[in-house]
């Protein structure tokens, strides 16, 4: 059965039974709950089943479950990162959800090359705990601020990095969360990147952005003034038809979750103006609501 491409948004995880009855009513069709560094005091088995609970009334799903810290180091306030991924592999099936997502972590300081022993040795372990309970592991695509040469958080940022963390575990349910925003702040073209490492895209996030090319030209991209922003689907560069097409093509089987909070024009008090615009975009990009076909 062709997959009907739910279109959603990210919430976090210890508001998403407060949030989600406020926000449904709009047409978000899934949700995507996150954590930052740690799961937390946030009751795992009862807020699934309080989540659970509202996905059957609004009939909704829950996409993925994710912690965002860096879990090779330990320090900084991710202390609890590497325990809330083992915490949310286990409790993902309460969800509905068989991904969990988030950074993949860094050395800090250190260079992507230099991080990936540790990489290996952690996410060699998680992907084995997750394969036993049916999950899969997605990695945002952020850089974080960081680069190939130093950085924190996230080695996952780069199609290079990409090919040395797989290389490195070879795991079938390893994979990527992949958005255009991040890439095209490197000035990196995401249609082809797509087409190309679309097989390993397991979860997608709703964002984009906007390239000033003219600030490019004249300034370059070290210089003062800005040259790229992040943007709500709908108010950025990417036409997001062409990312379903290849999505579907690829029989792609996830959603696509926006994530808000970062669009220069379309915040504050404009915030969900600009998520339900996006929302309904991405729904007409995807073709509309599903329909089916006479018997």
């Amino acid at each position: 059965m062709v997959n009907k491409l739910r279109i959603g948004t990210l919430v976090g995880g210890g508001d998403a039974v407060r949030v989600i009855p406020q926000i449904v009513g709009h047409g978000f069709e899934s949700f995507s709950l996150t954590f930052w560094q740690s799961t937390g005091q946030t009751d795992l088995v009862e807020t699934a089943k309080r989540v659970r609970a509202l996905a059957e009334e609004h009939d909704f799903v829950i996409s993925t479950v994710g912690v965002f810290g860096n879990p090779l180091t330990g320090t900084n306030g991710n202390e609890d990162t590497l325990a809330s991924w083992e915490r949310l592999i286990d409790h993902a099936h309460l969800f509905g959800a068989d991904i969990v997502s988030g950074f993949t972590g860094r050395l800090t300081g250190e260079s992507i090359d230099a991080s990936i022993p540790k990489f290996e040795q952690v996410f060699g372990e998680l992907s084995r705990r997750a394969a036993d309970r049916g999950v899969r592991i997605a990695f945002e695509n952020c850089d974080m601020g960081g680069t190939w040469a130093s950085g924190d958080w996230n080695i996952a940022h780069n199609p290079t990095a990409w090919e040395k963390m797989f290389n490195a575990v070879p795991a079938d349910n390893l994979g990527l969360e992949w958005e255009p925003c991040h890439q095209m702040v490197s000035l990196i073209d995401p249609i082809p990147q797509l087409r190309k490492w679309v097989d390993k895209v397991f979860h997608v996030h709703g964002k984009d952005a906007t390239i000033a090319w003219d600030v490019v030209k004249e300034h370059g991209i070290h210089g003062p003034k800005p040259f790229v922003w992040h943007r709500t689907p709908g108010f950025g560069d990417t036409n997001w038809a062409d990312i379903i097409t290849i999505l579907r093509q690829a029989n792609y089987q996830g959603q696509i979750d926006i994530e808000g909070w970062h669009d220069p024009v379309y915040k504050d008090e404009l915030e969900m103006t600009g998520q339900v615009h996006a929302l309904n975009y991405l729904k007409h990009c995807r073709g509309g609501d599903f329909v089916p076909n006479p018997v």
